[in-house]
């Protein structure tokens, strides 16, 4: 199975961004084979639609499952319609929300925010 987890640096030492659509990086790790690619998110510097723009990126990597601290909407529909599973990251490294996932302490991400389109940052 294939995990993407939006970070702030290549290194499964980072921290999860707090952004999903604007994250600098996807992490994907391969359950079977415990290989991590780290991929540059080409929609962190979009106008707008960087969710959507993420979102595609992962459907289009094969992504089963997503480990993030929040999603918008739009960006959300793109997921669910690929069949990829989201789960809320806890404050931590991507390593410690693997091993969260894996043992089964990550909830479902049920809150999904209507998106910030066109701004570059979340709320204050």
């Amino acid at each position: 199975m294939k995990i993407a987890i939006p970070v702030d640096q290549t290194t499964k030492n980072s921290n999860v961004c707090i952004s999903f659509g604007r994250a600098p990086y996807f992490m994907f790790f391969n359950t079977e084979t415990k290989e991590t690619t780290f991929i540059e998110n080409e929609a962190a510097d979009s106008q707008g639609g960087a969710g959507i723009k993420a979102a595609q990126t992962l459907v289009d990597a094969g992504t089963e499952v997503l480990l993030t601290p929040r999603c918008g909407e739009n960006a959300a529909i793109v997921l669910q319609k690929a069949k990829i599973k989201m789960y809320k990251t806890l404050p931590g490294s991507v390593e410690d929300n693997l091993v969260a996932y894996k043992n089964g302490k990550l909830e479902i991400l049920e809150e999904i925010h209507p998106g910030f389109h066109g701004q570059h940052e979340g709320p204050k």
